[in-house]
């Protein structure tokens, strides 16, 4: 089982370091960040790269819900498409 964190900040003026010192702590070999708006997937390079990549076993790591999601229905498409 290999852990994967995800960071992400809306602005490019946000600092990025306290979410994945926050991965790395929590084990995470692999972290992949952005800085881009949450309110939609489209433009989230970093984390369809990761729903591409992530296999059975894999666990993706955020420290926040809101920092992979922006509302119930998001989390649940992107549960959706990691159980495939």
């Amino acid at each position: 089982m290999v852990l994967y964190g995800y960071a992400r900040v809306s602005s490019n003026d946000q600092d990025l370091t306290l979410q994945e010192q926050a991965l790395r702590a929590a084990g995470c070999e692999v972290v992949r960040a952005e800085k881009v708006s949450g309110t939609s997937r489209s433009g989230r390079t970093e984390l369809q790269v990761l729903l591409d990549f992530l296999r059975h076993g894999d666990t993706l790591v955020v420290t926040r819900i809101d920092r992979l999601a922006r509302s119930i229905k998001d989390l649940q498409d992107i549960v959706y498409i990691l159980k495939k």
